[in-house]
């Protein structure tokens, strides 16, 4: 128990630290920071394919077999996910347009409020997710660890410029991004404090499963396909590639 705590701990404080990876957006030169990102959107959307498919559903199967409660858990993942990406404003991967992403005066405030609220949510769940996956396995919680940090990247990058793009300075939209991003330690303690029920584990790895693949199927791939140059393609499937052996990778763990 205190390895799981540990290692729940330290996973989730990491992944509250990706938040700050808006610095890195700040370097870049403009113009940049689209290819690097969409390598990103490839490899994370390919670790998220193989930690739902190759450690998540399987430990459910192995434990309950594929009943229909684990059918529905997987849904609910998807429906739930759906229903923050309604609030949250989804621009991880192709975001705003560069050229209006500093006019903050000129768009309301409340959007960028609206969007810490709703990634305020979300890092909770994956919280959440990631202190019952270490219930199951150290292996399993690695491997859902490194799955939602490649998420993040992306993700944080362009919630920051939806910050600055709602009238946040840079200074303040860093602050605020990472103050968002430390639910997930509140998710993770309240996972931990739950999560030495059996039934804690069998429904959040369904439901982190159904979240994965909404996350995966819905937002990355189809930021993947709307680049249609060979060269780009190649460099974005070997990322997905690389996402799914990552995860194979992490089985013999």
């Amino acid at each position: 128990m205190v390895s799981v705590i540990f290692y729940t701990l330290v996973s989730v404080i990491i992944v509250s630290l990706v938040s700050l990876v808006g610095i890195f957006s700040i370097i870049l030169k403009k113009g940049n920071e689209k290819p690097f990102l969409l390598i990103l959107v490839g490899l994370s959307a390919g670790t998220l394919f193989g930690d739902a498919v190759l450690h998540l559903l399987p430990e459910v199967v192995e434990q309950q077999g594929f009943s229909l409660a684990v059918s529905l858990y997987v849904l609910l993942g998807i429906i739930v996910f759906f229903i923050l990406e309604k609030f949250i404003h989804w621009n991880h991967c192709h975001g705003l347009p560069a050229s209006e992403q500093h006019k903050g005066h000129n768009h309301p405030k409340h959007i960028g409020s609206l969007n810490l609220l709703a990634d305020a949510l979300h890092n909770f769940f994956d919280g959440l997710i990631i202190a019952g996956s270490y219930f199951v396995s150290i292996p399993v919680g690695v491997a859902t660890t490194v799955a939602v940090i490649l998420h993040e990247v992306p993700q944080e990058i362009a919630d920051f410029g939806i910050l600055l793009y709602s009238g946040f300075t840079k200074k303040k939209a860093l602050l605020f991004n990472f103050l968002s991003a430390t639910t997930a330690i509140i998710g993770a303690i309240i996972g931990l404090f739950i999560g030495a029920s059996g039934s804690f584990v069998m429904i959040i790895l369904p439901f982190s499963a159904g979240a994965f693949l909404y996350i995966a199927g819905s937002n990355l791939i189809p930021e993947l396909q709307k680049e249609v140059s060979l060269k780009e393609s190649l460099w974005q499937l070997l990322a997905l590639l690389l996402g799914v052996g990552i995860m194979i990778c992490l089985l013999f763990l």
